[in-house]
């Protein structure tokens, strides 16, 4: 009798393979609705629409909404399956707690005149990204890995700062409405 179990092969980690890659390839607002609830959904929806509007390229919009997407479902899919070591979970939450004062500092700029900090946005943003891409370096692809690179890239472009939050802004609108999800995430304690 074979002792498979020597063998290396394990049901669980095939299945999370799978669960990861289908996952990958179904990254649309339909499926992104199951896994997403409808406040981060609003939120990416205007995310796109700044994209959209800042880029002036629906596709790179679309990428960009979808590469958030699949960042998403991939965390929670590991987070799910137990697939974070102690250590790993220390850092979800060194991220977590990173891209969190991002996030209320895009608000506080928002909400307060001439409080635009880009030094201090900027590090907050790169520094998620460097706590991000440590927490899953060993669970996912290099071409997961890009897209983090690609996201937070995109944010993280100095010139695309000053543009939504100088005064006057030609994004106030879609940044207002952004911010109005964002505060919605936060009271349901989903960011």
């Amino acid at each position: 009798m074979v002792d498979v179990m020597s063998e290396g092969f394990k049901a669980r980690d095939i299945g999370l393979r799978a669960q990861k890659k289908i996952l990958s390839r179904m990254a649309n607002k339909n499926v992104a609705k199951v896994f997403i609830d409808d406040t981060t959904a609003s939120l990416l929806d205007n995310v796109y629409k700044l994209a959209k509007a800042y880029s002036g390229n629906k596709k790179e919009a679309e990428k960009l909404v979808k590469n958030i997407i699949k960042m998403v479902i991939k965390l929670g899919v590991l987070y799910r399956n137990g697939q974070f070591s102690s250590d790993e979970l220390k850092q979800a939450e060194r991220f977590k707690g990173r891209f969190h004062s991002a996030a209320m500092a895009v608000v506080s700029f928002y909400e307060v005149d001439f409080s635009y900090d880009r030094h201090y946005l900027l590090s907050a943003l790169n520094e998620s990204r460097a706590a991000i891409r440590q927490l899953v370096q060993r669970h996912l692809t290099d071409k997961s890995l890009a897209r983090i690179d690609y996201v937070f890239g995109f944010f993280a472009n100095p010139n695309f700062l000053d543009a939504v939050f100088k005064k006057d802004s030609d994004y106030r609108d879609i940044l207002g409405r952004i911010v109005a999800d964002m505060n919605r995430a936060m009271d349901e304690g989903g960011m």
